[in-house]
C-alpha cells in the first residue's frame, strides 16, 4: 500500500510535465507507465500521448513545410475564413437567383447555428490554450488570437457551407466548396494556431450541423 502510494503521488508530479516528455526511453516515463494502474490513469496516458503526437504534427509542419511561398499562400487562404467572409460572400451570391435562393438561406443559416454552438458555447467551455502559447518554439504566422482554440471556428464555418453547397448544389460547384475548406482547415495547422483535434473537432461537429440543416430543407420540401 505505502508503494502503491508513493507511486501515485509521483504519477500526480509527473503528469505536469508529462506534455514536454518526447524521450519514450527515458526511467521517468518507464516508471509511469508501469504503475498505470486505474482506468483514469489510462485515459489521462492517452491525452498524453495525443497532445505530445499533436505537438509533434505542429513543429514538423513548422519546421519542414513553412517557407516563403507556402507561408503566403496559407495566410491567404486562412484568411478567406476570418469571420466566415468568404463563404458569407457565397450566401449573398447564391441568395440573388431564385433557383439557389433556399441555398443561401440554408449556409447562412448554417453558419449561424455553426457560430452558436463552437465559437460562443464549445469555445468558452472548454478554454483551450492556442498551441503557439503552449508548445515551446511554434510560432503563429497569423499573430495572436483573440478567443480560445477548440474547436476551429474557421473549419467550422467552411464544413457547415461546404456541407450545405455539396447537398444541395450541382457537384461542380459542391465539390470545390469541400476543396476549399479542406484547404482552410489545413491553414489553421500550418500557420499555428490549431491544433490537429482542433481542426478535426470543428469539421466534424459542422459536418453534423451541415447534414441536419440539409434534412430540415428536405422536411420543408415535403411539406410544401
Amino acid at each position: 500500500m505505502l508503494m502503491r502510494l508513493f507511486f501515485t503521488q509521483l504519477f500526480a508530479s509527473e503528469r505536469k510535465q508529462i506534455a514536454f516528455m518526447t524521450d519514450e526511453k527515458s526511467p521517468a516515463r518507464i516508471s509511469h507507465r508501469l504503475f498505470v494502474t486505474s482506468r483514469s490513469e489510462k485515459r489521462i496516458i492517452m491525452l498524453e500521448h495525443l497532445m505530445i503526437a499533436e505537438q509533434n504534427i505542429l513543429l514538423w509542419l513548422q519546421n519542414n513545410m513553412r517557407n516563403d511561398i507556402l507561408n503566403h499562400i496559407m495566410i491567404f487562404i486562412t484568411s478567406l475564413g476570418n469571420a466566415g467572409a468568404i463563404w458569407i460572400i457565397m450566401a449573398v451570391g447564391l441568395l440573388i437567383p431564385k433557383k439557389t435562393r433556399k441555398t443561401g438561406i440554408m449556409v447562412i443559416s448554417g453558419l449561424l447555428l455553426s457560430f452558436i454552438i463552437n465559437n460562443i458555447i464549445l469555445k468558452n467551455l472548454v478554454a483551450r490554450t492556442r498551441p503557439y502559447d503552449m508548445i515551446a518554439g511554434l510560432t503563429s504566422l497569423v499573430g495572436i488570437q483573440s478567443d480560445y482554440s477548440f474547436p476551429s471556428g474557421h473549419t467550422a464555418s467552411s464544413f457547415v457551407a461546404a456541407v450545405i453547397m455539396l447537398g444541395n448544389l450541382p457537384k461542380k460547384y459542391g465539390i470545390p466548396a469541400i476543396i476549399l475548406a479542406f484547404l482552410i482547415a489545413f491553414s489553421r495547422m500550418y500557420v499555428g494556431v490549431h491544433y490537429p483535434s482542433d481542426v478535426i473537432a470543428g469539421a466534424l461537429i459542422a459536418t453534423a450541423i451541415g447534414l441536419f440543416v440539409n434534412w430540415v430543407g428536405k422536411q420543408g420540401e415535403q411539406v410544401i
